[in-house]
């Protein structure tokens, strides 16, 4: 400033130094600027800096919760998955034990009625046999009293009598066949 007056009085006009009332001027347009700049600008950026950290911590910490929300998710599907696999193996060994248990019951009805069968069989063939044995025993006695009648040369059409020793044959046949297999 000592530059600038000196200038001044000597009448010499520097360029590169302002008037003074340019430089009174230039310093109250710079205070009316800061001070409008400091009161009305500078809260309302501060507010909007405000609202942007607000909104990106929110946003952060509402990232967070869905995070954790997804892993809790995550965790109850899991628990559900296992529990779901073990309610399927339970079933399984359950069917497993089912068929089982209704192989073994169809495996004992059919020996049953294989055992049915076969008793069955095994009575009708005895009582094949005795119809057998009762008809050739009718028909060897007939035989037989036909035989003796012609050998003897008399009829033997008495019934009680040719029944007698029909009776008489035959079980003299059956104890010389009992002795004979001893």
């Amino acid at each position: 400033m000592a530059a600038t007056l000196l200038a001044a009085e000597e009448g010499e006009f520097n360029p590169l130094l302002p008037h003074t009332y340019e430089l009174v001027v230039g310093i109250f347009a710079f205070l009316v600027v800061f001070f409008v700049v400091g009161r009305m600008l500078v809260p309302r950026i501060q507010k909007t800096l405000a609202e942007r950290t607000d909104a990106i911590e929110g946003g952060i910490k509402r990232a967070e919760e869905a995070q954790a929300e997804a892993q809790a998710l995550q965790r109850r599907y899991s628990e559900q998955l296992e529990e779901a696999r073990r309610d399927a193996a339970r079933l399984r060994e359950e069917a497993r034990e089912q068929a089982a248990q209704i192989k073994a019951e169809l495996r004992e009805e059919a020996q049953a009625e294989a055992r049915r069968l076969v008793e069955a069989a095994h009575a009708q063939i005895e009582a094949d046999r005795q119809a057998a044995f009762a008809q050739l025993r009718t028909e060897i006695g007939r035989l037989s009293t036909e035989l003796a009648g012609r050998i003897v040369g008399e009829s033997l059409e008495d019934e009680a009598r040719q029944s007698r020793i029909v009776d008489r044959f035959l079980d003299e046949l059956e104890s010389s066949n009992a002795q004979a297999v001893r």
